[in-house]
């Protein structure tokens, strides 16, 4: 195998992936925006340290009981991004915060 032939080869493969979860939650126990930040920004931390996610807040700003989210994870094979994307979803959902909605979308990075 010549090395061009190599490395067109390689180019069709994805050497990492990155995988986003849309999550819009629905904060039923807040009374107030300053608990739905208290809330949220533990969230946040719970999911950077527990699977490097990156979080951003993206919709519902002045809602004190609802939120999105979307939470970013990059991994080296699908099968690990998946699990860290389920792992993302009960972790919103073990802290009395309800799932209201979900999407997930996964996408191929070459070199």
């Amino acid at each position: 195998m010549s090395l061009s032939s190599s490395r067109r080869k390689k180019s069709n493969e994805a050497s990492g992936y990155v995988g986003i979860l849309a999550a819009d939650i629905h904060l039923p126990e807040n009374g107030s925006l300053k608990d739905k930040r208290q809330q949220l920004r533990s969230l946040k931390a719970a999911l950077t340290r527990r699977l490097g996610a990156s979080v951003a807040e993206t919709g519902y700003h002045d809602l004190w009981q609802r939120s999105h989210l979307l939470i970013s994870i990059s991994a080296g094979d699908v099968s690990e991004l998946e699990r860290a994307l389920d792992m993302a979803a009960r972790m919103i959902e073990e802290r009395d915060l309800e799932l209201a909605g979900a999407h997930r979308e996964i996408v191929g990075i070459r070199d």
